[in-house]
């Protein structure tokens, strides 16, 4: 027999590590290779890990809703085929102490990785200037996660040092006011040095909730979007009483004819795809030192559960019909409310269409899908007076569509051309104009 070990995979581009949500295996239990053993969460999917050889589980080395790196061993496995590691022999001839060295191998391993990080949190270490030698990791091992820093920068309890900096470097970072400057000097280690971090307190009454790690992940992905991207926002208001009365007048043919519903959100959609296409700068996104421009227009929508927020996305929509469109967008809410959301369903997206109207908001600020360059909220259409090119008073169906942008990309300018488009397709749309097909 063999211990084996499975490790966390990478389970999209750019994906650095994972969340285990949920263990489908305990220690003991014989599993097939490819037989699921793990949900793992990251901040683009949630997917089962198989498992990589047949065997035996020997330990569950990551705890539920821990987040590991990927390539960090995730769980041991007990596999037929060589001899017991029990009666290893040493190269002096003697027999070792299988728990022994594996307890060694813990400790050293555990000491090697306790200041280990990957690219990722260094890159964000580096952006706001935290010395990765005074955070505390709460990865296996003692590894700093990214979640670690986050967490740091949305409460501004950010650790510094000047070691390493030179005395200029020192003197233009001195605070007008010391009293107001968040490094700590004390008697202490620097690395012995912990941050405090002061929760609100829980009273009589109160019901504590337990973050789920699917929210966990929405929530760092949210903070290092508006931590990284400048947001500005605008508004515009579109005429759509045209576009009602003709979905009115065939979406029951289309029901009974197609099998799902034609949905307002659809024309949107591709309204939004159209304008990308003679707006490219748009559907774009920020990579550092340069701005890459994206050939394919692919769509991400928001779907949300009681709990959680998915992404999925709609590939080439600009080259999909509404027809086309409308049957995508009901197959992935299908995927997502019944679990069968895959990796490949939310990957690739290049621009975020959200249908915050589908409750009832008339107005909303979205937070942008990084590393993407911007959002539009599709808001409730609502029946408004409106005064009329030629002065009279119409009542007309009116909606709002609110476009958050990441300011290093993008400018009001291109914003406001791009919006205005959307709005001529929308309220051009008609039954002697447009098609569905």
């Amino acid at each position: 027999m063999a211990i084996e070990q499975i490790k966390m995979p990478q389970l999209g581009e750019s994906v650095t590590e994972g969340t285990i949500s949920k263990w489908l295996v305990v220690a003991g239990d014989k599993v097939n290779k490819y037989d699921p053993i793990a949900e793992v969460m990251t901040d683009k999917v949630n997917a089962e890990v198989p498992s990589s050889f047949t065997g035996v589980i020997k330990e569950l080395i990551a705890k539920e809703d821990e987040t590991l790196a990927v390539g960090e061993i995730i769980c041991t496995i007990e596999v037929e085929g060589t001899d017991s590691p029990s009666e290893k022999q040493t190269e002096s001839g003697q027999i070792s102490n299988p728990k022994t060295e594996e307890n060694q191998h813990t400790s050293h391993e555990s000491q090697a990785n306790k200041k280990r990080y990957s690219p990722a949190v260094l890159k964000i270490a580096q952006e706001n200037n935290i010395d990765l030698s005074l955070v505390n990791g709460t990865g296996a091992g003692g590894r700093i996660t990214r979640k670690d820093l986050l967490k740091l920068i949305e409460t501004g309890a950010i650790p510094t040092s000047s070691a390493g900096k030179t005395k200029e470097d020192n003197v233009q970072e001195q605070p007008e006011n010391p009293v107001q400057t968040s490094t700590v000097q004390d008697s202490k280690p620097a690395a012995k040095q912990e941050t405090a971090y002061s929760a609100p307190p829980s009273m009589p009454g109160d019901i504590e909730i337990p973050v789920s790690g699917v929210r966990k992940a929405i929530a760092a992905n949210m903070v290092r979007s508006k931590q990284e991207a400048p947001h500005a926002w605008m508004m515009m208001e579109v005429d759509v009483t045209n576009l009602v009365e003709y979905r009115t007048t065939i979406k029951d043919e289309f029901k009974k004819k197609e099998g799902f519903n034609l949905t307002f959100f659809a024309f949107f959609v591709k309204a939004i795809a159209q304008a990308l296409k003679e707006f490219p700068q748009i559907n774009s996104m920020w990579a550092g030192d340069k701005i890459i421009q994206k050939k394919d227009i692919n769509i991400s929508i928001a779907v949300a559960t009681d709990d959680s927020l998915f992404v999925p996305v709609i590939k080439a929509a600009d080259e999909k019909t509404i027809k086309g469109i409308a049957r995508e967008i009901t197959e992935l809410a299908q995927k997502v409310r019944n679990g069968k959301l895959t990796s490949a369903d939310m990957q690739g997206g290049t621009f975020t269409v959200n249908n915050t109207g589908s409750f009832g908001s008339v107005q909303s600020m979205g937070i942008i899908n990084y590393p993407q360059a911007a959002i539009v909220q599709v808001e409730s259409i609502v029946k408004r007076p409106v005064v009329m090119n030629n002065g009279m008073m119409a009542v007309r169906d009116m909606v709002n569509l609110c476009m958050s942008l990441d300011h290093r990309v993008l400018d009001g300018l291109i914003c406001g051309r791009f919006l205005a488009r959307v709005k001529e397709i929308l309220e051009q749309t008609s039954k002697e104009t447009t098609s569905i097909y």
